[in-house]
């Protein structure tokens, strides 16, 4: 098959978005993501609902995804899907459908791990101002993961750190719901955390060997802390809710700039790139582009709609690994667990 000719349709299905996306030569053109609504009155997403969701979202979103790329699925060269890791459910729908587009088709199958995706969007042509150069550090900040990888290669990777609790997207939400925010309370913590005081009311750092994280602690104190504030004043949140926030989010950019900064200096790697739903928090962006003035690193930031899940990051994965030939068989499952 012509190198120059190459159309790769992605499938991501991991969590609660179904998303597919058509890439042509690297480039992007058509990315299509149905939120799932669902899970917003239960505070968190359900499995069982979101796998239902996928069900019904997944043949309009690709024939969506084809028809704004104006491809046939006939022009296919392969399919990529993700694998995992995720909610089984949910990968369960993408993996199956992907299998019988591509054996119907007789077109090549392509895994994808939904981590090594985050990471690699960065290659996508307009995901950001420049792609990042080998080696580098990866910093996947989402819901489920909090990673710092050690990109070498496209498929060279070698997680140096992880979160030993909750991710950080986790401890967003979990903070949120204390707070009394709307789920998901993430992009909302980040939003009055731009109009309050950071220094109102410090927070503990939790104390963690190596490159490694801990984000339960710093939840838990914010539990009791707000517990004992709401004692002398009931009204203490909606009072001091800025400023919490704030709070929360300087502690959280703290204890990710100190892992960073011991990752820089124990790898000798000053590229940082990060993906992953988080990293679409204005504190963290505005961080990382200081630590670029101030310590002479080159940060990359993606676009947002390359942060969070999309097919977009799969699709491009699938490319590289169509150059490769790396391809799988129909006899593949879903993996709920399943590391770089």
């Amino acid at each position: 098959m012509n190198t120059q000719n190459i159309y790769i349709l992605g499938i991501e299905s991991s969590c609660d978005d179904t998303a597919s996306a058509v890439l042509h030569n690297g480039k992007i053109l058509s990315n299509i993501v149905a939120t799932q609504e669902v899970h917003k009155k239960y505070g968190g997403v359900v499995p069982e609902l979101a796998s239902r969701a996928h069900q019904q979202n997944i043949v309009p979103v690709i024939d969506q995804a084809l028809k704004e790329a104006g491809v046939t699925k006939e022009q296919l060269s392969a399919i990529a899907f993700t694998r995992g890791p995720g909610l089984m459910g949910s990968l369960l729908v993408g993996t199956s459908f992907a299998k019988s587009l591509a054996m119907a088709l007789q077109i090549p199958l392509i895994e994808v791990n939904h981590m090594q995706a985050h990471i690699l969007a960065h290659f996508i042509d307009d995901a950001s101002e420049r792609k990042p150069n080998f080696p580098f550090l990866g910093v996947t900040i989402s819901g489920g993961h909090t990673q710092i990888v050690q990109v070498d290669d496209y498929f060279k990777m070698k997680v140096i750190g992880e979160t030993l609790d909750d991710a950080v997207g986790e401890a967003y939400d979990k903070c949120g719901k204390m707070l009394g925010l709307p789920y998901p309370g993430g992009p909302l913590i980040d939003k009055y955390a731009q109009e309050g005081n950071e220094k109102a009311f410090p927070f503990t750092k939790p104390k963690v060997d190596g490159l490694n994280f801990s984000f339960s602690g710093l939840k838990t104190a914010v539990l009791y802390f707000l517990q004992r504030e709401e004692k002398n004043n009931p009204h203490f949140i909606e009072e001091n809710l800025k400023d919490i926030c704030a709070s929360f989010q300087y502690t959280v950019v703290q204890i990710l700039l100190d892992k960073l900064k011991k990752a820089v200096k124990e790898t000798g790697i000053k590229e940082i790139a990060i993906g992953g739903g988080v990293s679409a928090n204005k504190g963290i962006r505005t961080m990382l582009k200081e630590q670029e003035q101030k310590r002479n690193w080159i940060t990359h930031i993606p676009k947002f709609e390359y942060t969070t899940d999309n097919a977009a990051m799969i699709a491009i994965v699938g490319h590289y690994k169509f150059l490769q030939k790396d391809f799988t068989d129909s006899s593949i499952s879903a993996k709920a667990r399943y590391s770089i």
